[in-house]
């Protein structure tokens, strides 16, 4: 027999933003402790609303599964003396287990033979054992920050109000510190009335919608986004997507209904992302636009209830959100007075590090690096490189981006142009912050480029000389995503960069500050850092890591060089042409190996099938050179494959490793010059075949 399992567990409001792992880690915790304890069930599942965590599961078999558990103990010698007789270890072992020496078995793992305690667990009912399994649940769960309560030692997101457990329709007794449970659940804070009793899951799914709570978070999610629509809709625009707002908003209510609320059209005048964060951030509110896509003076907001005296709601919404533009269109206003370079001159008063110096430092060393690698990329021109890193900064000072942080670099493209900033220069100073997180946009403009790489590799350089590094999943300055950040540009914009001499040119500029690590370390460590973020990039590309291995060879200097030699050798694997190319490599790499000189006295050559191969070698050389110069690797690597058959004929007419040393070292030479040839390329040792 079986029966549906229901648990609710009722909790003052908890954070929207714990739910969605609460949920995933409630369900994965229900499924692993149902299954320790071997009791079978149809289907489980795990809703959540800001008042309550409801397991679900179908079908839960009535009684567990008998078991045979086997416990191995010590070997059989130790257990047993030689006369057959069990030793203190062995008579320990079983008595540890509760069962006679008599009943130990003897059986064989890996030609040694270990006695075992095999015992028979019979089946429990599962009401006898459910309350334990719940409680072990409840108290598995972790999130970012817990609390206390009262006088309890329990730790949970919020307090704990109320515990409804039933089995089919039998409650079953369970308690947390003074909540015990039983068969009443509450629906709607405000729109139900007491406590409810419910008889079976069935009538408690039902008790919940007739009380206002949609228990479902999956139909709570739609209902919102589909009310948020047809409201926009209805007003001649369409809603914001943002999936973060909606899942937040959707373990915010457990009776969502939409309204729509406007403002003045005068603060239109704020650029649209200060009015959408103060929407978002404050009252996760979605801004609604017009066809034209430009932000309208209205947003739609989500309440926890019905659409009982629904004017009075979206009136004091109104205020609020009138008064929150209120500040914001003031800040704008202010900051606007003065040209964006006015706000330069509080930079040198606000400290970046303080071993790094002040932001205006900062603002000094970008400049630098930015006009060098300007330079060096051919991007850009140094007036603007300079304009752009001298303002990149700016808005840091400003009201706005005191108020609303995440709008630094928008807000000073916007101040850039309203200063009368050239159309490039306004952009790049939004640009050197992307990308911002995984999957965000790229800086497009050349200076926008350039001066995202200096940011990224400044901050990466000072870090490291200073011995910041990330350890671990602990990455306080977002290290890992500047480095990503740097390899996406790169890749993005097919630059060509010498990786070591850029970040040896960033170091120069600390020249300030007293490092913990000298240049050559430092950057022979940031240079290894970057290309771990190239790894996974390739990785990503479906790259396979034995091709990565090969590409990424201590003398990777250019991040699209490595690039490309990654996506041109893992197509080349797929060609006839490859398994001649690693006969080449390997046959002359294996023996070579151990080889220093590379000195090929060619008048000690005495075989016919060894001048051939060295002429031949000598034609291609620098053919492949050249060929690996431009970029043209696959040619290179179909030049190296065409000496397969010569390095046969080679192997099967003479000796490599003869007694006389001028022609031994000359043949390994000649070997080991087909070797360095390959590796040119990539380092073929690392490919797995």
């Amino acid at each position: 027999m079986a029966k549906d399992l229901l648990f609710e567990l009722g909790v003052e409001e908890l954070p929207s933003a714990y739910m969605s792992k609460a949920i995933k880690d409630f369900e994965n915790l229900a499924r692993k402790k149902l299954a320790e304890v071997r009791l079978m069930y149809s289907e489980l599942k795990v809703y959540g609303t800001p008042r309550r965590l409801t397991l679900f599961v179908t079908a839960l078999e009535e009684m567990q599964q008998d078991a045979v558990i086997e416990n191995r103990g010590p070997k059989k010698a130790i257990a047993y003396d030689k006369e057959g007789h069990p030793s203190p270890a062995g008579q320990g072992f079983a008595r540890g287990q509760g069962v006679g020496v008599e009943e130990l078995q003897v059986k064989e793992v890996d030609g040694v033979e270990y006695v075992y305690a095999v015992k028979n667990e019979l089946s429990r009912p599962a009401e006898d054992i459910l309350a334990e399994v719940m409680k072990e649940i409840v108290y598995s769960i972790v999130f970012p920050k817990s609390m206390r309560w009262a006088y309890y030692h329990t730790r949970f997101a919020r307090p704990i109000r109320w515990l409804l457990l039933l089995f089919g329709e039998q409650v079953i007794d369970m308690q947390i510190e003074n909540i015990k449970s039983g068969n009443i659940t509450f629906g709607h804070r405000f729109l139900a009335q007491g406590d409810i009793e419910v008889k079976n899951a069935e009538a408690y799914f039902r008790a919940l919608r007739d009380n206002y709570v949609i228990l479902d978070q999956a139909e709570r999610k739609t209902m919102i986004w589909n009310q948020v629509q047809g409201i926009a809709q209805a007003e001649g625009g369409k809603a914001m997507e943002n999936d973060e707002l909606l899942e937040e908003v959707t373990y915010l209510v457990e009776y969502p209904h939409a309204f729509y609320g406007q403002f003045s059209s005068s603060y239109l005048e704020v650029p649209p992302e200060v009015l959408t964060t103060s929407m978002i951030e404050h009252q996760r509110y979605f801004p609604v636009y017009d066809a034209a896509g430009q932000l309208k003076a209205g947003f739609i907001g989500i309440r926890n209830g019905t659409n009982y005296c629904l004017d009075i709601v979206r009136a004091g919404n109104e205020r609020v959100i009138k008064a929150r533009l209120e500040d914001a269109l003031f800040f704008w206003k202010e900051d606007t007075k003065k040209p964006l370079q006015d706000m330069t001159s509080g930079l040198s008063e606000v400290l970046f590090h303080e071993r790094l110096g002040t932001i205006m430092d900062k603002v000094d060393r970008i400049t630098d690096l930015a006009c060098y690698i300007g330079q060096e990329t051919g991007l850009s021109t140094e007036s603007q490189l300079e304009r752009a890193a001298y303002l990149c900064k700016a808005d840091l000072m400003s009201s706005m981006v005191y108020e609303f942080p995440e709008l630094q670099g928008i807000m000073g493209r916007y101040y850039a142009q309203k200063s009368g900033e050239g159309a490039e220069v306004s952009q790049a100073i939004f640009e050197h912050y992307l990308p911002r997180f995984a999957g965000d946009e790229l800086p497009e403009t050349p200076t926008g480029i350039v001066l995202s790489l200096s940011e990224k590799i400044d901050n990466l350089i000072g870090s490291y000389a200073i011995g910041i590094k990330p350890s671990g999943s602990q990455d306080p300055y977002a290290l890992r995503r500047q480095a990503l950040g740097i390899v996406n540009i790169i890749l993005n914009k097919n630059l060509k960069l010498n990786l070591p001499e850029v970040l040896s040119e960033a170091y120069e500029g600390f020249n300030g500050i007293k490092p913990e690590q000298k240049l050559e370390d430092t950057v022979k460590e940031v240079s290894s850092f970057i290309l771990q973020r190239m790894r996974g990039v390739l990785i990503e590309k479906t790259i396979s890591y034995d091709v990565i291995d090969a590409v990424l060879m201590p003398a990777a200097l250019d991040i699209t060089d490595v690039y490309n030699r990654a996506v041109c050798l893992q197509q080349f694997k797929t060609r006839p042409e490859f398994d001649d190319l690693m006969v080449v490599f390997n046959r002359s790499h294996n023996l070579s190996k151990k080889l220093q000189s590379i000195e090929v006295q060619f008048e000690s050559l005495i075989d016919a099938s060894e001048i051939k191969l060295y002429e031949q070698v000598k034609k291609i050389k620098g053919e492949v050179q050249a060929k690996v110069k431009a970029g043209q690797y696959d040619l290179a690597m179909k030049k190296i494959a065409a000496l397969r058959p010569k390095v046969d004929n080679f192997f099967e007419a003479v000796m490599v490793m003869v007694d006389d040393e001028v022609l031994k070292n000359t043949r390994l030479g000649l070997l080991k010059t087909i070797s360095d040839l390959c590796r040119l390329i990539a380092d073929f040792s690392k490919i797995v075949l």
